[in-house]
C-alpha cells in the first residue's frame, strides 16, 4: 500500500503536471469506489486544478470549489500519462477505477490491482466532508509531531507500538512498511506495548520515524512517478527482506505473518535475539 512518502511524491508530481490546467474528462470505471453522490463526479469537468496535496495517505486534488480525494488502499496506484490513452474505460473490466484528463492532453488513471477492492474516491466541496480526513491523527512530518507529543499518544493506548504507529487516527501516513523500518531503526520490538515505552525509547522512536520518512520523501522527490513503486523496496532495511541479512548486525531478517499481511524485523536488533512465533495469538516478547 502506498504510504506517506509515495503519496507525497504522487501528489507533488500531479501538482506540477496539473496545476493551472482544466479537467476536461472524468470516466468512472469502478462504481463501488466512488463514495459520494453529490456533488457529482462530472462537476469536476471544466474546473481548473489549483494544486494537489497529501493528507495522511490520501491524495487530494483541489479545483478551487471542489475536491477529488483518493485513498489508494493496498493495491491502488496513480499512473500519469503525458498523452492520455484514447481507449475507452470500461466499467468492471481491468484495474482502472477512474480516468481523469486535462486540457493539454495529459491525465491519470487511478488503478487497483488484486481482489480486495478497497480503493475509495470522494468528490467534496470541502475536505471536512471526507470522513477519513476528519479523523486523521498528527502528521509525522509536521512541526507538531514532537517526541513529547508522540509520548502522549503512545501513553494513551494499550495497543502494541506497531499497531499504534499504523493507526491513522493516531499518526497519519505510516503503514506496514515504514513502521517496520522505524521500529528496526529504533531497535524496538513491534510487540512492545506502546504505553510502556520509556522516555529514551520514545525519543529514539520519534527520531527513527522522522528520519525514515524524511529520507524516503527526499528520495521520492528525485524519482519519476512511474518508478516510485520499484524504488521503494530498494531502500528498505527489513521490510520485504525476509531471509536476508540485517544490514546493521547481519542476523537473518524474520517475518510474522497474518491473514492478509506480514511484518519483518531483526531478532538481534529488536527482540533481544528472540524469534517471534509466526502466528497472531502467540505469546510474544514485550
Amino acid at each position: 500500500m502506498p504510504e506517506l512518502p509515495e503519496v507525497h511524491a504522487l501528489a507533488a508530481g500531479l501538482s506540477v503536471r496539473m496545476s493551472g490546467h482544466r479537467i476536461d474528462r472524468c470516466r468512472l470505471a469502478s462504481f463501488s469506489a466512488l463514495k459520494t453522490v453529490e456533488p457529482a463526479l462530472d462537476e469536476l469537468v471544466g474546473r481548473t486544478v489549483a494544486g494537489v496535496e497529501r493528507r495522511g495517505k490520501l491524495v487530494c486534488v483541489d479545483t478551487g470549489s471542489l475536491w477529488l480525494v483518493a485513498r489508494l488502499a493496498r493495491g491502488g496506484w496513480i499512473r500519469w500519462y503525458d498523452r492520455l490513452p484514447t481507449t475507452a474505460v470500461r466499467p468492471g473490466r481491468g484495474p482502472i477505477a477512474l480516468r481523469v484528463g486535462t486540457d493539454d492532453g495529459g491525465g491519470f488513471d487511478v488503478t487497483e490491482m488484486g481482489t480486495e477492492k478497497r480503493l475509495a474516491l470522494w468528490v467534496a466541496r470541502g475536505l471536512d466532508q471526507v470522513r477519513p480526513l476528519v479523523g486523521l491523527g498528527v502528521d509525522p512530518l509536521g512541526t507538531d509531531f514532537t517526541a513529547e507529543r508522540l509520548g502522549e499518544l503512545l501513553a494513551a493506548t494499550r495497543a502494541t507500538v506497531k499497531t499504534a504507529l499504523t493507526d491513522q487516527s493516531v499518526i497519519a501516513g505510516i503503514g506496514n512498511a515504514y513502521s517496520d523500518e522505524a521500529l528496526h531503526r529504533a531497535r524496538l520490538s513491534p510487540y512492545k506495548v506502546a504505553g510502556t515505552l520509556t522516555a529514551p525509547e520514545v525519543a529514539r522512536l520519534h527520531r527513527a520515524v522522522v528520519e525514515v520518512l524524511t529520507e524516503a520523501v527526499d528520495r521520492g522527490s528525485s524519482v519519476d512517478m512511474s518508478d516510485l513503486k520499484g524504488d521503494k523496496k530498494r531502500w528498505m532495511a527489513v521490510h520485504g527482506r525476509t531471509g536476508e541479512p540485517c544490514p546493521v548486525c547481519g542476523d537473518t531478517v524474520r517475518q510474522v505473518s497474518f491473514a492478509t499481511r506480514s511484518q519483518q524485523y531483526c531478532p538481534t536488533c529488536q527482540t533481544g535475539g528472540r524469534v517471534l512465533a509466526d502466528r497472531r495469538m502467540s505469546r510474544l516478547l514485550r
